[in-house]
């Protein structure tokens, strides 16, 4: 049986956490634009590309490392707590790992804000890497927003 886990990061972010939260939050139309060598398009299949049950297919750049395609379905939503889960239904990472369930959370701070990441994984065999890659592109993610916020460019 392949080995399943949990991988954890906390990122310390300059912008305040509404301001981080609702960049997130428009990731489908954001990213493609201010970041497109990492995203092709991400287009939004089912519902508004925000709320839970909506589906997003990522079409990324040339030269991703792992991943070209993914299809993403948000699970759950709170505004209130600034939190969202997805899970990966469709695209190359499911060559990679059974399951695949991503969660954030933006968190208030003193000077602005913490964002916290989180997936559960289950590897479609042992030989599959525990996804750090993943990882580190997220964090990679969260600090160049944080730093087009606090450019003032989003």
């Amino acid at each position: 049986m392949a080995a399943s886990g949990t991988l954890h990061v906390e990122v310390d972010i300059k912008s305040s956490p509404d301001k981080f939260w609702n960049s997130i939050r428009d990731s489908t139309t954001l990213f493609p634009k201010f970041f497109p060598d990492q995203y092709a398009t991400i287009l939004v299949l089912e519902g508004d590309g925000k709320a839970a049950g909506s589906v997003r297919l990522f079409t990324y750049a040339e030269g991703s490392p792992l991943v070209k395609i993914s299809k993403e379905r948000i699970d759950v939503v709170d505004e209130v707590e600034k939190k969202v889960s997805y899970s990966v239904v469709e695209g190359d990472l499911l060559k990679y790992y059974k399951v695949f369930k991503g969660h954030i959370a933006v968190l208030p701070k003193e000077n602005g804000s913490l964002v916290k990441w989180s997936c559960e994984y289950e590897k479609v065999s042992d030989d599959v890497e525990v996804p750090h890659i993943i990882k580190d592109f997220v964090v990679k993610n969260f600090t160049e927003v944080d730093e087009l916020i606090q450019d003032q460019k989003i």
